[in-house]
């Protein structure tokens, strides 16, 4: 099951974080997946939670590219740490663009189950990329 799982996850990075095929969205995330950044869930759930998610970051960093940097799998969850690197052209929280380059970083958690994500759980360097950007000094 780990390796099916990888190859799911795998899916979702090249083809919807990087090629921006938001509509594999509907193949990988099951209808009730739930999203949380943070610890703190987002609004809505399925594949509809992860297009509006992508899609805002994309206006915000239209040349965003996201690398896996490590994925190790047990039983029914992935995980992964990955970064990225990408300019600031668009708004994001109500940040103004900065045409900032930034890198940044993070760890995704998936559960799933019958093959589809039914659960992810994101933690980004929040931090790192608001000083970045010149947000905080």
């Amino acid at each position: 099951m780990s390796e099916e799982n990888k190859a799911v996850i795998r899916r979702l990075v090249e083809q919807i974080w990087n090629r921006r095929a938001l509509d594999v969205a509907d193949e990988l995330f099951a209808p009730e997946a739930i999203v949380y950044e943070s610890g703190v869930p987002l609004p809505g759930v399925g594949p509809a939670v992860i297009k509006e998610a992508m899609g805002a970051l994309w206006v915000a960093y239209p040349d965003i590219r996201t690398t896996v940097d490590d994925m190790i799998a047990a039983e029914d969850k992935v995980v992964v740490r990955w970064s990225a690197v990408g300019t600031h052209q668009g708004v994001i929280q109500g940040i103004a663009p900065t045409n900032r380059k930034i890198a940044q970083n993070g760890i995704v958690i998936y559960r799933l189950a019958a093959g589809k994500i039914v659960e992810e759980w994101m933690n980004t360097n929040l931090l790192g990329i608001l000083k970045q950007l010149g947000v905080v000094p």
